[in-house]
């Protein structure tokens, strides 16, 4: 996988944290590494350039990661509805699990991170992009991970649907 072209968004308000991240980021080549303090700063960072992967703390104030996360999704300025976010914290508790994946991240790393977990998890944004769904209370990446071979409930993937043909 080729980093050097990637510009990637560090979202953390712990400088020791964006230093962490930054270094790992280098150390696999990626170049352009642009940072910011909160969400509201990393809105407007979105706003001035071409932002590739989003690498978002949960945890800051006065915009934390989930409410920066909704902004990018669902505001209708949004620079990069798009972008792929990865979700950084040290809360990974299953409520929080669940909040992420409802506000849109793709993907959610744990903390302490190491650096083959920050390349695995960019790796997963890039070559296993999920599609993105857009419902009445919902836009982001698909939030369905796998086919459960014993899932017996209606099926609404578009890919499920069945053609007028199999219907009868």
């Amino acid at each position: 996988m080729r980093f050097d072209f990637l510009k990637v968004l560090l979202v953390d308000d712990n400088q020791n944290m964006l230093l962490l991240l930054t270094e790992i980021l280098r150390a696999i080549g990626v170049r352009q590494v642009y940072e910011a303090l909160d969400g509201g700063e990393a809105f407007e960072v979105m706003r001035r350039n071409a932002i590739d992967i989003v690498i978002t703390d949960l945890t800051m104030a006065p915009i934390d990661g989930i409410d920066f996360c909704n902004l990018l999704r669902n505001s209708p300025d949004s620079p990069n509805q798009l972008v792929p976010i990865i979700m950084v914290t040290g809360h990974s508790t299953p409520r929080k699990v669940k909040e992420a994946r409802d506000a849109g991240v793709n993907e959610f790393l744990a903390k302490p991170v190491t650096a083959r977990s920050v390349i695995h998890r960019i790796g997963l944004v890039i070559e296993q992009a999920r599609p993105f769904i857009r419902s009445s209370d919902y836009f982001g990446p698909d939030r369905r991970r796998r086919d459960d071979p014993n899932y017996t409930g209606p099926k609404r993937r578009e890919t499920d649907q069945l053609s007028d043909d199999e219907l009868y």
